[in-house]
């Protein structure tokens, strides 16, 4: 079978079952799982499936969201190096002083382990392995936001928390999102956390978005705020120089990692 052939009935798999995974379908097409991986990654690029850990799924699912070991894994080196860049936007600098919200997220979860020891800052985070991560560093006073815990996330959402950040004036918002575009805003496929993330813009006076350029596009069910919203885009260089002018044209600086 040749490769077009093959990408095609993996794409009737994805599309039929909802998922599908490296292993099953190296067995199943009797080749190797990097053949698997090669395939996945075209019919991605193509935008007919998104990758997840282990396998992927189709495109445009709006219903799906994976938990957080598989979101964790997905775009590991991109998310690595967002949260080195994003060291330079900590309030006064990476040893400085100042206060900053951490969004629930894995790449917010990557920030939250390279801020340096010494740092001294006021950081509020609703994402119980954000505080995990920082609870640890003598300098820092940390804040947890409570509420009800949702298990994908490990997030705090609903009123405790909404009400908690209308108390907040943060210097800096590290803002996570599943999906980001000039059209379709800032977008997560759960609600209760949609209202979370409008109250994070709404308690800092500077928002910074860590997204990796897989989510540029991307379209989820919950439509929390604007690109306009976003200070700075911090991103990968697999968003194209053409894609990061157009969001810079829009009036979001954009750093591609």
């Amino acid at each position: 079978m040749y490769a077009p052939e093959r990408q095609q009935e993996i794409l009737r798999l994805a599309r039929e079952g909802g998922r599908v995974d490296v292993l099953s379908l190296a067995e199943q097409f009797q080749v190797t799982a990097e053949t698997v991986r090669r395939d996945l990654k075209a019919l991605d690029r193509a935008g007919l499936v998104r990758r997840v850990h282990g396998g992927a799924i189709p495109a445009g699912r709006l219903d799906f969201e994976p938990d957080l070991a598989e979101r964790d894994a997905v775009a590991a080196d991109e998310k690595q190096r967002i949260a080195r860049a994003a060291l330079a936007e900590l309030p006064g600098g990476q040893s400085g002083s100042g206060s900053m919200i951490l969004d629930a997220g894995t790449t917010a979860a990557r920030l939250a382990a390279q801020i340096p020891l010494e740092a001294e800052l006021t950081v509020v985070t609703h994402g119980l392995p954000v505080a995990a991560r920082l609870a640890d560093h003598p300098g820092l006073t940390l804040h947890l936001v409570g509420g009800r815990i949702r298990h994908r996330t490990r997030a705090a959402v609903d009123d405790w928390a909404l009400r908690a950040y209308r108390e907040i004036n943060a210097d800096v918002l590290f803002l996570a999102t599943n999906g980001f575009s000039l059209d379709g805003g800032l977008t997560t496929p759960d609600l209760a956390e949609a209202a979370v993330k409008r109250a994070l813009i709404r308690a800092a006076r500077r928002v910074v978005l860590l997204a990796d350029s897989a989510k540029f596009g991307q379209q989820q069910f919950a439509r929390f705020g604007e690109l306009s919203d976003v200070d700075l885009l911090i991103t990968d260089t697999g968003l194209s120089p053409d894609d990061a002018l157009a969001i810079e044209r829009a009036g979001t600086e954009v750093v591609r990692a």
